[in-house]
């Protein structure tokens, strides 16, 4: 019987994982996004319901005690991010696999949480260099945020061993391809069909 998946991209801030899962819902009707929660801002041009559930604090944390949360943390002062059960739920009844675009700890949580049912992809950058100079080039940081996030992609760099698939995106056409096949090995093979095709644990490249 046909069992809806979990496909997890995950990566530090830059690598360009969020392109790569944009670029898999465009092509695949099968996919369903799960969009997260946030208490941060809601910026120009993003849309609630669609970019995140935009929450406030309180909010938030009733929702936690309330044990809706798949995984949740606050990744800075005041400023959680996390995936509701409900929503995940909700796709998976509709038989959609479900992709996630989060960051590394969520990442290890959901995991944890659906196990075998979710493949884990770590987008990693050529090197810890370019990543750096792609988040520099942004200009949409001051100095001292950009520092933050900086400190952040470089601690996400050392989850990498944690996930069962590494996708290096150097050039982002190939990396485009190599997400397509490897989404569509799990979806039709499972992980018999990662380990077959010798996906996993950085050697993937």
């Amino acid at each position: 019987m046909y069992s809806p998946k979990l496909i997890i991209f995950t990566a530090p801030s830059g690598a360009g994982k969020t392109t790569i899962v944009k670029h898999l819902l465009k092509v695949r009707n099968d996919l369903a996004f799960s969009i997260s929660a946030c208490t941060r801002t809601q910026r120009y041009g993003e849309v609630n319901g669609m970019d995140y559930y935009f929450l406030s604090v309180s909010e938030f944390k009733k929702r936690v005690a309330d044990g809706d949360f798949v995984e949740w943390e606050e990744v800075y002062e005041n400023q959680f991010y996390g995936t509701l059960k409900p929503e995940v739920e909700r796709l998976l009844n509709l038989g959609k696999n479900v992709i996630f675009d989060i960051d590394v700890r969520g990442a290890v949580n959901i995991k944890k949480y659906y196990q075998d049912h979710a493949l884990t992809i770590f987008v990693a950058p050529p090197s810890p260099e370019v990543l750096f100079e792609r988040l520099n080039n942004r200009k949409t940081e001051d100095e001292e945020s950009l520092k933050k996030r900086i400190a952040r992609a470089r601690e996400e760099l050392t989850y990498e061993r944690k996930f069962d698939v590494t996708l290096i995106n150097n050039d982002l056409e190939t990396a485009l391809k190599e997400a397509e096949h490897i989404v569509e090995t799990f979806i039709l093979e499972g992980f018999e069909g990662i380990k077959k095709h010798e996906y996993g644990n950085g050697n993937h490249q």
